[in-house]
């Protein structure tokens, strides 16, 4: 479980900084358009924002993969994962143009939700830990 709490650390503070430097740009490369105006920047900073945050408690749960709150953790890592990759592959799939990230970030994140499924399934919790 550490392996999967540390790269999604590393992905999530990646992109939360993308999001909150660079905000236009990035959903450029990801949506083949740029943002429009303060209100779509200002979500796409708290965005960002959020990523960072789960970036934050995934490094700070790799240091204690084995516990409650890690396995906690992944699990709500499996809902966002899901969503992410469906929300990004309806607007794929609905948009004339999409941008050279978008699909490899719709696999990226149905990667990632398989493995922390796979991790749940496979490494139960440890009874009294």
């Amino acid at each position: 479980m550490k392996r999967l709490l540390l790269a999604t650390a590393l992905i999530e503070a990646g992109a939360g900084l993308a999001l909150l430097t660079c905000s236009s740009g990035f959903t450029q490369l990801l949506l083949a358009l740029p943002l429009e105006g303060a209100v779509g920047t200002a979500v796409a900073r708290v965005g960002g924002l959020g990523l960072l945050t789960l970036s934050v408690a995934a490094w700070f749960a790799s240091q204690d993969s084995q516990s409650h709150a890690a396995r906690g953790l992944v699990t709500a890592m499996v809902l966002y994962n899901l969503g992410a990759a469906l929300i990004l592959c309806m607007t794929g799939l609905t948009l004339h143009s999409v941008g050279v990230l978008l699909w490899p970030i719709v696999i990226l994140h149905a990667g990632m939700a398989c493995w922390c499924v796979a991790l749940l399934l496979f490494y139960p919790a440890q009874i009294g830990h």
